[in-house]
């Protein structure tokens, strides 16, 4: 969801210094919307003849944001095609543009694209497809290659333009299981059936198809009859939602996304099914220490029985009684832990399920998310018919303003009280705020939710501080940034954000503005998500890589790895952004040892991995590695009052837990050596986890 709050200005500066952040089956070339085009024959003397244009909205979060034009011209024996791609993301423009030429059975001949496709990324390629060698240019630098039989010419998934004829040229050559791609990479392109959607009173029904190798993970594309792309729903370089909707089709755009997550998890489901593990209804995990989370000594040589998805059974061998008929798995060597939290997820692409699921998290709070999107998941998951941990879901509410995001709008009080009461009746256990909300309209929300049972997350939003949002009844806070707020001394009015970053580095842990805001944070039993690996990962540059934060990086897929190793020099800012973290850490141990809950949460940086380096930097502010584990496992289950059925590894709680290689009590690092998790009582190879949707393990 990108990164947030008052930091949000720095870290625009420090990106643009270098440092990273993080169709149909068409034989036929282009048609436009009233026919077949008539290609002309080049002429010196006659203008070139448009024969296909057309538009798309784009929206992020379901919200509109830009738009893309493209335009189909006859050139001679070939078609040239241009395309604009414009959208603002809470308040920063992100323009791009490409230009294609191509033979009429989609061949390309030429491809250029230029600009941002995100806040925070760039880019600048080409390619020149010759008889036998293809010229590709990355930025100023050139290579050549080899011609390769079929390819097609696209980078990433904008603009929405090149998917569609993508998916024309695959469809006119044969439709093969795989297809390469220029400047690099090869995709694959599914038919997964058709759809019946209601535009403004009319039906139509709509080819799906999904593509896998542009971004990391499933878009999810649909056509018209007429051979048009209709619909994209993908992500874009930030992970976060977007949707490209042809114009005039915008009315099914909520019925587009609950499509694309649906069936997304029917896909996963197919795929778990060859995942290696047990699904047995009785399981006696034998012999390896158990760390149960309660905070109890280890069992050195243990026996947990598991029947139906629930624990009936766990503690020393000679306690426990083996029922006939379990399947025994040999856990001698292994340390068996609860399953793991995630308490700051963004579940905007399926592919997270698994992810999740590898890293041995069992249960996930998604903090904002698409409404129809992130339902259809979770009743998937909870159902039976996807892959991914359990859902508890936290529904987004923002104000109007340049850094709005989704549709969720709550500017008044009766809107307040409208979406808060629309995401109980749907299921969701909190409201997440975010940062353009009022303080009139939190507070509506915090009283109709607490009426409700819900409880109140989120961010701090702009204009306000952590004390008044806590006052108006918001029960957690997301990300550190804003309780170091809380804890600067008085800085001048006009002070920069360079300087309030350098306040930030220098905030003394003893001062009365620190100690006065931990007071608070306990008295009001506020809840903190830090999310220190995200703010850690932002200190990336050429001289620090991001491998160097996060191994993780150099595990994930293909389609994400080039963009969580791009960075620049180091730039003037980074020093003081280092110490800002550094005491940021220092800052999470205060509130812990004051007794402020600290639940683990990562928001979308490395996935999968991230969670191992939250619990690590635990450590490193001075939790014991008990702590640490339990900030990701019993509380969190507290904070959200679940602590009665998940947790911990004990008789009558559900079976959700993990098996690793190591005893992460003895070095907390050996939390990343997950090998199996065990998910409402089945049980999956993290290893093929991981690969199935394109990790290493």
């Amino acid at each position: 969801m990108g990164f947030p709050g008052a930091r949000r200005t720095i870290c625009n500066l420090i990106l643009t210094a270098g440092l990273f952040f993080l169709t149909l089956l068409f034989c036929t070339p282009a048609s436009s919307q009233d026919g077949e085009p008539s290609l002309p024959q080049a002429q010196a003397a006659k203008p070139i003849q448009v024969v296909e244009q057309g538009k798309f909205i784009l929206h992020k979060f379901e919200n509109p944001i830009g738009e893309e034009t493209y335009q189909i011209s006859g050139d001679g024996d070939s078609l040239a095609v241009k395309m604009d791609f414009k959208f603002t993301d809470r308040g920063t423009l992100v323009p791009l543009s490409a230009t294609f030429r191509a033979a009429k059975d989609w061949t390309p001949e030429a491809f250029e694209i230029k600009g941002r496709n995100s806040r925070s990324t760039a880019i600048d390629r080409a390619v020149e497809v010759n008889t036998t060698q293809v010229r590709l240019r990355d930025r100023d630098k050139w290579t050549q290659v080899a011609r390769p039989s079929m390819f097609f010419t696209i980078s990433g998934y904008a603009p929405t333009t090149l998917q569609m004829l993508m998916v024309r040229y695959w469809s006119g050559h044969g439709s093969p299981a795989e297809l390469g791609t220029l400047p690099t990479g090869r995709v694959k392109i599914e038919p997964r059936g058709q759809d019946q959607v209601n535009i403004d009173g009319r039906n139509e029904t709509l080819d799906r198809f999904t593509i896998e190798g542009l971004i990391w993970g499933r878009e999810t594309l649909w056509f018209d009859s007429k051979k048009n792309l209709i619909a994209s729903v993908t992500t874009d370089a930030e992970f976060d939602h977007f949707e490209a909707i042809r114009d005039g089709y915008e009315s099914a755009l909520g019925a587009f996304v609950g499509k694309a997550g649906s069936d997304g998890m029917a896909a996963l489901a197919d795929i778990s099914k060859g995942i290696s593990g047990s699904r047995a209804d009785a399981l006696a995990l034998i012999g390896g220490t158990l760390i149960d989370g309660t905070g109890k000594d280890p069992v050195s040589d243990s026996i947990v029985v598991i029947e139906k998805g629930q624990i009936v059974a766990a503690g020393p061998r000679k306690e426990v009684k083996i029922p006939r008929g379990a399947t025994k798995i040999d856990t001698r060597g292994k340390t068996i832990l609860p399953g793991l939290w995630d308490m700051h997820a963004h579940f905007e692409q399926v592919e997270w399920g698994p992810i999740y699921l590898a890293a041995g998290a069992t249960t996930v709070r998604d903090c904002g998310n698409e409404f129809e999107f992130i339902t259809a998941v979770r009743d998937a998951v909870a159902q039976g018919r996807g892959l991914g941990p359990r859902l508890l879901l936290a529904g987004i509410v923002d104000g109007a303003g340049p850094l709005a995001l989704g549709v969720e709008r709550v500017d008044t009080p009766e809107q307040a009280k409208m979406w808060t009461d629309k995401y109980h009746a749907a299921g969701f256990q909190q409201i997440k705020i975010y940062s353009s909300v009022k303080l009139e309209e939190l507070r509506v929300v915090a009283e109709e939710a607490h009426r409700l049972g819900m409880t109140v997350t989120g961010h701090v939003p702009e204009g306000l501080n952590a004390y008044q949002t806590i006052e108006a009844g918001q029960d957690q806070i997301n990300h550190i940034e804003y309780i170091a707020d809380m804890m600067l001394p008085a800085l001048p009015a006009n002070a920069s954000p360079l300087d309030r970053l350098k306040a930030a580095g220098d905030i003394d842990l003893n001062s009365p503005e620190v100690q006065k805001a931990i007071t608070f944070l306990v008295q009001h039993g506020t809840v903190v998500d830090p999310t220190l690996a995200l703010f850690e990962f932002f200190t990336a540059n050429t001289s620090k890589p991001p491998v160097s934060i996060e191994p993780g990086v150099a595990k994930v897929a293909p389609e994400l790895a080039a963009i969580l190793a791009e960075t620049g020099p180091p730039s003037p800012a980074a020093p003081i952004l280092d110490k800002t973290v550094q005491k940021d850490i220092a800052i999470v141990g205060a509130l812990h040892r004051a007794g402020v809950p600290i639940v683990a949460g990562t928001d979308q940086t490395v996935p999968g991995h991230s969670l191992y380096r939250e619990i690590e930097l635990y450590v490193q502010a001075g939790f014991t590695p008990m702590e640490a584990i339990q900030a990701a496992t019993i509380v969190p289950a507290r904070v959200m009052s679940l602590d009665k059925e998940v947790g911990t590894v004990e008789t009558g709680k559900r079976a959700d837990l993990i098996i690793l290689d190591a005893n992460p009590l003895e070095s907390i690092h050996n939390i990343r050596k997950v090998e199996f998790v065990i998910t409402n009582g089945i049980m999956y190879n993290c290893a093929e986890l991981w690969r199935s949707v394109g990790f290493k393990p």
